[in-house]
């Protein structure tokens, strides 16, 4: 059942309104260039060719015309998405089922490391979309507790991946297990001459697309990352905010709630910030420009598309609180900071669910981003002190004292002028000097040797799990190279890994309740054995 009425226009297309519905509520203000190109194509019913990288918001663009061609009276296959690894089919399916959640359309992931009796069990209750790796796909047509027969859509999702792998012969087989009049998608961020040739014996007069990127480099602008958990991140945001001299700064956030959210948040803890995303009216635009502008607030947090056009020289920060959905938006955000021959300091928040997008960006922008330890409480301290150095000098030097001196000399006669001076700017800083930094996760005391830091992973040889297992896990999820990785200690329900120490917290964020082989585990800092 093709879904023809009730058509919403979503950027420069035209979708169902129950799938702009969901897609307004996953923060896409509007099409990205690959998802421009590919959706009409895919509604018409052509097969399609797409040469784009991971990051380019190809998931939504073969996502949205399976998700309203989908009959949901229906429980069988109707399409199927192939991809390389289990992570990625992991991800697929939940942006899969998040656009096709006011159609109710069921989705299943499949890949090996994962009990197949409940697959099978997911499958017999009937799902509409399965996304899933070759071996696994394969295991479960053998066992014909998969049934292809009336798949509409096929997606080949990272084909150079499934090549390099050694799949090919596996998706071939896939292929031909599958109905002849079908609707094929092959999508390849580079086009070898095995997957050309697939595309010839599997496709039917595919339309090609291509979305090209840009290398783009602006020297003048420095660009930093800050690591941070998703929990943590807006005080991970004050602090970043609270060691930098700010002239004025532009924070971005992928969607409106995101927007309004954060503004409150800035808000209440004291942030002179303002909201800029498109359910403003033009007065209320004008009104937050005209105050940004002179300086009223210095935070103007605002959605990519609310932000396009902005042209104000005297942006000191641009500041990434979400990782942007498409590496040409990243470029967009920092370009507007360093204008008219002016520096300016780019700053992006990196959650362990932004690695693989963030990696993507250095890759494309061909653009190596300082890596900064986030500021510490004692951090905060000295620059708050630097500032009060500051503005006592201006004090001094304008004088006009004279009715504080009574104070002064009150308790001048009992006690050490330079001791009064002290607890005066102590009372007035009010600073929390005294005991551990709450924020910052301690790796001092962990049991591992010098320079490294040793981690708890509630995952053991009941799992199937080998040090190797460990070692690609860590490298590939939190992007850390495996000489970063030493000593890993298997037991029977957990195990002790060893890491370089300035990757800790990024091994930890990275693979705390994460899947390895298919089991969910939690990390955290070792406690030491002395």
């Amino acid at each position: 059942m093709t879904l023809t009425k009730k058509i919403t226009p979503f950027g420069g297309l035209e979708v169902h309104w129950r799938v702009a519905q969901a897609l307004t509520d996953m923060g896409f203000e509007e099409p990205t260039p690959i998802q421009q190109q590919t959706v009409p194509l895919l509604q018409k019913g052509k097969d399609v060719i797409g040469q784009a990288q991971t990051g380019t918001g190809k998931t939504a663009a073969f996502g949205i015309p399976i998700i309203e061609t989908t009959n949901t009276r229906q429980g069988s296959v109707q399409a199927l998405i192939v991809t390389p690894t289990r992570e990625l089919a992991i991800q697929v399916a939940e942006e899969i089922s998040r656009i096709g959640k006011y159609r109710r359309v069921r989705t299943i992931p499949i890949y090996g490391g994962q009990s197949i009796d409940r697959q099978i069990r997911r499958l017999r209750q009937g799902v509409q979309v399965v996304i899933g790796t070759p071996g696994r796909l394969l295991d479960h047509l053998r066992r014909k507790t998969l049934s292809l027969a009336d798949i509409k859509t096929v997606v080949l999702d990272e084909a150079d991946e499934m090549l390099d792998m050694g799949f090919i012969d596996d998706i071939e087989a896939i292929l031909q297990a599958t109905p002849e009049k079908r609707q094929t998608l092959l999508f390849s961020a580079t086009m070898p001459a095995e997957i050309r040739r697939l595309a010839e014996n599997y496709l039917h007069n595919p339309e090609f697309i291509t979305v090209s990127k840009q290398s783009l480099t602006l020297p003048q602008i420095e660009q930093v990352y800050y690591e941070t958990r998703e929990a943590n991140k807006m005080e991970s945001l004050c602090r970043v905010l609270d060691s930098m001299t700010v002239t004025l700064a532009i924070i971005f956030c992928r969607t409106k709630r995101g927007v309004d959210n954060l503004v409150a948040g800035l808000q209440a803890r004291g942030y002179p910030a303002a909201a800029l995303h498109g359910d403003l009216s033009q007065y209320q635009r004008d009104r937050v420009m005209r105050q940004f502008r002179t300086g009223r607030i210095d935070y103007l947090v605002a959605t990519d598309v609310a932000a396009r056009g902005l042209d104000i020289d005297n942006v000191s920060h641009v500041i990434n609180y979400d990782v942007p959905q498409d590496p040409e938006f990243y470029v967009h955000r920092i370009g507007r900071t360093g204008r008219a021959g002016k520096s300016g300091v780019a700053v992006t928040l990196v959650s362990p669910r932004d690695y693989r997008q963030f990696r993507l960006i250095e890759e494309l922008t061909k653009t190596r981003i300082r890596r900064e330890r986030l500021p510490s409480q004692a951090d905060i301290n000295e620059r708050q002190k630097e500032d009060i150095k500051e503005r006592l000098f201006l004090m001094l030097e304008e004088g006009k004292l004279a009715s504080y001196r009574s104070i002064v000399d009150l308790f001048a006669n009992q006690y050490d002028p330079m001791d009064v001076a002290a607890a005066a700017l102590k009372l007035s800083l009010n600073l929390d000097e005294d005991g551990d930094d709450p924020f910052v996760e301690s790796f001092s005391h962990t049991g591992a040797r010098p320079g490294m830091a040793r981690l708890f992973m509630t995952i053991g040889r009941k799992d199937n799990i080998r040090a190797v297992d460990l070692v690609r896990a860590i490298a590939q999820k939190a992007g850390i190279a495996e000489n970063s990785i030493g000593n890993i200690s298997i037991y029977e329900r957990f195990a002790f890994v060893e890491v370089a120490e300035e990757w800790a917290h990024r091994v930890l964020n990275c693979l705390h309740h994460q899947t390895i082989r298919g089991q969910r585990i939690n990390v955290e800092p070792a406690r030491s054995r002395n």
